[in-house]
């Protein structure tokens, strides 16, 4: 069934309470004697798993994961100016996952350090587009379950009441995804970005932020850009190079496959057809093995072959690139 989004509390403590999936495949005695129903049941449960299937920690997690902890500790007796992180890249290089995977770690060290307490330790909320501060607000009320903010409800006023409650929950970590919608060109931006430094300077908390390509969409310009780029650590994530990382994230993948008819070693053979598909993104990556994953369930070849691969598109950017390097 639908889960809730991470953008609500309750989202978000599932999501950091919710383990890998785990999934063993049946002996093949017993997979073959499954009578239709109980086979009907056990494709589901893998279709399931393949849905999701593992997060890879990749190089950028690690490095946003370790950058971030560091802020955390740097931070937790500053009374002003605290350090942020700033996590940039194009689309589908595992941005929002390595934000995620962030908030999941710190979450359960602060569960570890400080159990039986009800403290809300991450906040996760996304840059609106076109956003303005009362919008803004609204994400961080939207997250805590607060009532509906009103037309006649001043914006400082909200920003106050979200404030108390963080500050009342002992929040030290706040992820805001999407950061490339504050365009500072504009008097929105401005007006927004100046809200958000308002949330940092009276929020005893380490702010992370990821977007696409930040730098280029002027995140830093103007003064108020520079206040920004002087504050935050910067994490760049990008396709991985044909290399052996590259080679271990197959590897990663296809040993997480639960597949009864699968040649192990298969994909592992086309980590370079495998690149060039998708040139290097993890997010294509792993958005093509899982659905030849699917359809070799749904098919009933219980297999993934490069013939299978071929027919499985990928996002458009992803086959741009294709096209540019073959």
């Amino acid at each position: 069934m639908p889960r809730d989004t991470t953008l609500t509390l309750t989202g978000w403590r599932r999501f950091v309470d919710t383990s890998p999936p785990q999934l063993a495949l049946l002996p093949e005695t017993q997979w073959t004697q499954l009578s239709v129903a109980d086979r009907h049941t056990y494709d589901e449960q893998r279709i399931d798993y393949h849905s999701e299937m593992i997060v890879v920690a990749t190089s950028a997690v690690r490095e946003v994961t370790h950058q971030g902890r560091l802020l955390t500790l740097l931070n937790r007796r500053e009374i002003s100016a605290r350090r942020g992180l700033i996590v940039s890249g194009p689309s589908t290089t595992g941005k929002s996952t390595a934000l995620k995977q962030l908030g999941r770690t710190h979450e359960l060290n602060v569960r570890q350090r400080h159990p039986g307490t009800d403290r809300i330790p991450v906040v996760y909320v996304t840059t609106p587009p076109k956003g303005s501060p009362r919008k803004l607000a609204a994400e961080f009320a939207r997250f805590l379950g607060l009532p509906p903010i009103k037309p006649r409800y001043n914006v400082t006023d909200i920003a106050d009441a979200v404030c108390h409650v963080l500050s009342e929950a002992r929040t030290d970590l706040v992820l805001v995804d999407e950061i490339h919608n504050l365009n500072l060109a504009t008097s929105a931006g401005e007006d927004m970005s100046d809200h958000l430094k308002y949330f940092t300077e009276h929020l005893p908390a380490t702010f992370v932020y990821a977007g696409i390509d930040v730098a280029r969409q002027g995140l830093f310009t103007g003064v108020r850009g520079r206040q920004i780029a002087g504050r935050c650590v910067m994490v760049k994530t990008g396709q991985f190079p044909y290399q052996e990382e590259w080679k271990r994230l197959v590897a990663t993948l296809e040993s997480a496959l639960r597949l009864h008819r699968h040649d192990p070693g298969t994909l592992t053979g086309l980590d370079r057809y495998l690149h060039q598909r998708t040139g290097g993104s993890i997010g294509s990556l792993s958005h093509l093995i899982r659905a030849a994953a699917l359809t070799a369930i749904i098919e009933g070849s219980e297999s993934i072959t490069k013939d299978l691969v071929d027919h499985i598109p990928v996002d458009h950017a992803a086959e741009q690139d294709a096209q540019v390097s073959a």
